[in-house]
């Protein structure tokens, strides 16, 4: 029988937590969690996920003794999760919030750091913030608190953007981005649910922040198609959400999750992560 220690319960049923139930199930991990519609309950109950309905408004009923991973992006008020089911946060076995690196605000081209001061500079950012105080609040300081920069991988990459024809090379001199690949997130994940005792900040990425222009560059080059003209920042037509991205401009170190939890990016650049998508693309299916 599977005890409460090996059950993950999830709020917010999505890309990277489904990355991590790919992972441990074999295992003998169960996963369960919550979804926003009826239709992606049954598709992931279908696969042996134990999915319930919740919209995020209301109660919800988080098992006592899993671990619990909470993946949903704050509202005004906070985390849903947490004004739901933070009251019994403490019967949790161990407790993680997905959070951003957002929360460092622009530190024009500096390192941010496990210890480093927030200072949000948007409402989106402010809001991470307010979701990260009310999980150490709800767990008595022990949450976990993982900040992750521009997330990609298979179905999320610019190998999608280049095929569809939406791929841009924006150039904004002196701007780099951190990234994480959805695997290395399930491998970083992991290593913390073997660490219940560990709590904190704790940043998973990759080690080369990079222009975002050099990444369309060799994903095209990789797939062999044109590589996008470049587009100075200031002629982009960029959506008020995209533009807030390169407002900020930070390195993000992982320097704390490797030595507390002694993991590794396994694509450590995204040279390793692209050509890893592609392979898995290129492969036979089973």
């Amino acid at each position: 029988m599977t005890s409460s220690q090996s059950l993950l319960f999830v709020f917010g049923l999505g890309y990277s937590a489904l990355q991590l139930a790919a992972q441990l199930r074999p295992s003998g991990w169960q996963v369960a969690g919550t979804v926003r519609t009826a239709a992606k309950a049954a598709e992931l109950r279908a696969e042996g996920i134990a999915a319930q309905v919740w919209t995020g408004e209301g109660p919800v009923a988080a098992p006592p003794g899993a671990h619990w991973l909470v993946t949903l992006p704050p509202g005004r008020d906070g985390c849903p999760a947490a004004l739901a089911a933070g009251a019994a946060a403490h019967a949790a076995h161990s407790v993680t919030y997905l959070s951003t690196t957002g929360v460092y605000g622009d530190l024009n081209g500096g390192w941010a750091f496990e210890w480093s001061a927030v200072a949000p500079a948007s409402p989106r950012a402010e809001a991470r913030v307010l979701a990260e105080r009310q999980w150490l609040a709800a767990t008595g300081g022990c949450a976990r608190l993982v900040r992750l920069p521009g997330i990609y991988g298979p179905g999320r990459s610019p190998f999608d953007r280049l095929r569809d024809g939406a791929a841009q090379r924006i150039i904004k001199p002196g701007q780099v981005f951190s990234r994480i690949h959805v695997d290395d997130i399930a491998g970083g994940l992991l290593a913390l649910l073997k660490r219940p005792d560990a709590a904190g900040v704790f940043h998973l990425c990759d080690d080369l922040a990079a222009p975002p222009q050099d990444v369309t560059a060799h994903a095209a080059q990789l797939i062999g198609v044109p590589v996008p003209p470049d587009i100075p920042f200031a002629e982009a037509r960029l959506s008020p959400m995209a533009a807030s991205f390169y407002a900020e401009c930070k390195r993000v170190a992982n320097a704390r999750a490797k030595a507390a939890l002694g993991w590794r990016p396994r694509y450590p650049t995204y040279r390793e992560g692209l050509a890893a998508i592609l392979a898995a693309e290129s492969a036979p299916s089973p």
